[in-house]
């Protein structure tokens, strides 16, 4: 499904502006996603896209504006709620328990969504074994390379199929050829479980390659929206990444 169409099902901020301390981290931002549907979310460092994403899913509250799932308010919602009601994320920088094992790390999600413990067991072993990873699931997570802890925490955020997925920069650090399994992964996990996906990400071949859509942020405000072949023309984009020289 793509944005616009369907049920009215999406994702969405409306008119949202944060401010910490007379400081405005974003500034009247709208945009929504859809199940189904890829949207990039790019900027430069600095640009508001992690405070976005924290206000779509709970993490902070907006100054002003709303957070709209599905039609329905829920600003002021917290995370572990709005998780339940199919809205998922992944961090920076992983957040793995790393002394405990990566089928461990995957299931105490599913306990966190009110699963027993055996049934969180096999649905994690489903994903480890979906996402590549079954072999390596008594290996203790600590002990994993950096491109593996990114695909166990998206092991772990698709725990009970979210109908949105916030993925926070998942390409960082990765070499072209990790970047392209990432980019068919992504698609995967759009196309298995039919969710709105949201990318932030700096590694512009990974997000103009699987964007259906792209939102451009500056300096806290909207400076573009449309395909990626639209953003990549547009001059306050090219100006907001390469300077004015």
């Amino acid at each position: 499904m793509q944005a616009g169409t369907g049920d009215g099902a999406a994702l969405q901020v409306s008119n949202v502006t944060v401010r910490f301390e007379g400081l405005t981290a974003i500034d009247s931002v709208e945009e929504s996603v859809a199940p189904g549907e890829i949207l990039g979310l790019i900027g430069p460092n600095g640009a508001g896209k992690t405070t976005l994403v924290n206000v779509m899913t709970g993490f902070q509250i907006p100054t002003e504006g709303d957070v709209l799932l599905d039609g329905e308010s829920v600003s002021g919602v917290k995370p572990h709620a709005l998780r339940h009601r199919g809205v998922a994320r992944t961090f920076q920088a992983g957040r793995l328990f790393r002394e405990m094992s990566v089928v461990e790390n995957v299931e105490v999600a599913g306990v966190g969504m009110g699963l027993r413990r055996t049934t969180a067991h096999a649905e994690a072993m489903e994903l480890l074994d979906w996402i590549g990873l079954a072999d390596r699931a008594n290996v203790l997570a600590g002990a994993l390379p950096y491109t593996d802890e990114r695909r166990v925490g998206i092991a772990r955020a698709l725990i009970q199929s979210p109908k949105y997925i916030l993925l926070d920069e998942p390409a960082a650090g990765m070499s072209d050829l990790e970047c392209d399994d990432l980019m068919g992964l992504v698609k995967q996990v759009r196309d298995r479980f039919g969710c709105g996906v949201v990318l932030i990400e700096h590694n512009m071949r990974v997000v103009m390659g699987i964007s259906e859509r792209i939102h451009v942020l500056d300096s806290g405000r909207t400076i573009a929206r449309g395909n990626p072949t639209e953003v990549q023309a547009n001059p306050a984009v090219i100006e907001a990444y390469l300077g004015k020289g």
